[in-house]
């Protein structure tokens, strides 16, 4: 009873400022929802489907969408009466894009990816333990893509993120499955651990990661890490296409052109590749 009493004491003398700041959080980490949510559609979303997707109140909703139109991180398309990301929300990402100014010394290596492969290339980095698509060059082929620019994959569902874990040592392999779990996306999804280390084995020897509609039924991925000048992963390539094109018989291949654009990358931001 002794500490049940005291922390309910402890509750009510919160000053007034606490109690404010903690209202301020909260509508910070609700407004932060509201634009991730809008990120996810480009066709943009109607009030009553936003305040479903963020579990919020549809005059919260409205009260927070006042406020980003005002700083124009959201904007409204009155036409279609539907809520959409605002170009101050595209000026702050792009500022992480800067912030790894290898992008724009990329962009040759994955046309080049592209031209040799006949297919789409990929530029990516880890933000917390997930993959980011930080830019792509598109196939001239018919194409549908599973992750758009600035969207986030798990790591261990995409052959980026595979590649990266390949660079890890097993217990941070471990600790990333514990955070995000091995989630089944498709029936040739890796959901075992010990199916996982396997694998990561393959790449570390072959010099390449397959994602082999391992994330979407009829796509398939090839990826290969760029290296810092301390030879820690600092990106990675790939090649991502449809399972029509991207063939068995064509995987050896392009492995090896994704693995050799990828040295040729780490060279050229003066990386070092390990070993």
């Amino acid at each position: 009873m002794g500490k049940n009493v005291i922390r309910r004491k402890s509750l009510e003398a919160r000053s007034a400022s606490e109690a404010d700041r903690d209202g301020g959080v909260q509508s910070v980490d609700r407004a932060l929802s509201i634009i991730e949510t809008l990120a996810e559609d480009d066709k943009g979303y109607r009030l009553s489907d936003l305040a479903v997707r963020t579990g919020l109140s549809a005059s919260t909703v409205h009260r927070l969408l006042a406020t980003l139109e005002s700083r124009r991180f959201v904007q409204f398309d009155r036409a279609e009466s539907k809520w959409h990301v605002g170009v101050r929300s595209f000026t702050v990402g792009a500022s992480f894009a800067r912030r790894r100014n290898f992008t724009a010394q990329a962009i040759p290596y994955l046309r080049k990816l592209r031209d040799l492969t006949r297919e789409t290339a990929n530029l990516a980095v880890v933000d917390d333990e997930f993959i980011i698509v930080l830019t792509r060059m598109e196939s001239r082929e018919i194409m549908r893509s599973l992750t758009k620019v600035g969207g986030r994959v798990a790591m261990v569902t995409s052959g980026v993120g595979k590649a990266v874990l390949a660079t890890y040592s097993d217990e941070d392999v471990g600790a990333v499955i514990r955070h995000h779990g091995m989630p089944r996306l498709t029936e040739k999804s890796i959901v075992r651990p010990s199916d996982l280390f396997k694998e990561l084995a393959t790449i570390r020897k072959q010099g390449f990661a397959v994602d082999d509609e391992e994330a979407e039924a009829g796509l398939r991925c090839v990826a290969a890490v760029v290296y810092n000048a301390l030879a820690e992963p600092l990106a990675a390539i790939s090649v991502s296409g449809l399972t029509s094109r991207v063939t068995d018989a064509r995987l050896p291949e392009i492995g090896r052109v994704v693995r050799e654009v990828a040295a040729e990358l780490t060279a050229a931001l003066g990386g070092v590749n390990p070993g």
